[in-house]
């Protein structure tokens, strides 16, 4: 069986990354059938890095700045293969990971996500991510995502049959939004995992949305997404993706968001760590609240090496 993988690349002032990403893609041993970079309004030298590479097949789209949601959805629109391959713009994928993406269809069709393993780039090393260990149909997609990574963009693959169904990133949304389209895809559709490494995730990128945070102009949120009918591990995956947003809003001085994410997610148990953190930022003065939070995540991840 033949797949065409359409490669959807949201591009925003990454100039010093971006060469490395395209590379790693052209590099697959299963090539893509097209590789789509939509320059979200860069204000870097980041549209002539990508005119400069010589990649057969590589389309490069620029739009005035709109967020990685809109970016994102103008590359998925463009695309004409059956497959949305995502990978941002500072991630790396190993040369098999199209290869094994391939394979999983083949061996778990009609699946609504195709995900692998990955590594994290870190200033002081490269760290495995906590992910699952075995390969196939993720049984329980909420449940085994609630301590371990399934998806994130860059090691996802999604059928263009799925996106039809369910729709596209919720424009204008900045922080949240793949968490956002997983949910309405696992609760239509089954998800395949490869505990292959094959991706490398950068937290050491240039920017990501959490560092360059502008307000969102979003229709949409995760209280309205939520279903308190739902069974208990899809309302609890839920809550764990609107409480982490909140901290961030939070963090920028969105005092009520926070308020909203607490009175409509205090019912969590399994992500009660992550709600009274934001009960507590909720409750200090907004100066306080970015240093406190920056400095919890960077003892997290000095402690666990595990953390995004």
């Amino acid at each position: 069986m033949s797949v065409k993988f359409s490669v959807v690349i949201p591009l925003y002032n990454k100039s010093r990354s971006i060469a490395a990403t395209l590379q790693s893609v052209a590099a697959q041993r299963y090539a893509p059938h097209e590789i789509i970079v939509v320059d979200d309004g860069s204000t870097d030298e980041s549209q002539a890095v990508v005119r400069a590479l010589n990649i057969p097949s590589l389309r490069l789209i620029c739009q005035p700045n709109g967020g990685v949601s809109r970016a994102r959805n103008r590359g998925i629109e463009a695309a004409s293969g059956d497959y949305i391959a995502l990978l941002d713009a500072d991630d790396l994928w190993e040369e098999g990971f199209l290869e094994e993406i391939a394979a999983l269809i083949a061996d778990y069709p009609a699946c609504g996500l195709y995900c692998t393993a990955f590594r994290v780039v870190a200033e002081n090393g490269l760290f495995d991510a906590p992910c699952p260990s075995e390969r196939g149909v993720v049984e329980h997609f909420f449940r085994d995502s609630a301590h371990r990574y399934i998806a994130i963009p860059s090691t996802t693959v999604i059928p263009r049959t799925t996106l039809n169904e369910v729709g596209l990133f919720p424009a204008g949304m900045k922080i949240g939004e793949d968490l956002h389209l997983w949910i309405r895809i696992a609760r239509r559709y089954r998800v395949a995992f490869s505990p292959r490494r094959l991706v490398r995730y950068s937290r050491v990128a240039e920017n990501r949305s959490t560092s360059i945070y502008t307000p969102e102009q979003c229709d949409t949120s995760f209280e309205a997404l939520y279903n308190p009918e739902a069974p208990l591990d899809e309302r609890e995956f839920v809550a764990r993706a609107a409480l982490g947003k909140a901290l961030i809003l939070s963090a920028k001085g969105d005092t009520e968001a926070g308020q909203r994410a607490i009175r409509t997610f205090g019912f969590t148990k399994t992500y009660r760590r992550t709600l009274r953190k934001l009960q507590l930022l909720n409750s200090l003065p907004v100066g306080w609240r970015q240093p406190l939070l920056d400095g919890y995540n960077w003892l997290a991840w000095r402690l666990a090496k595990k953390g995004l």
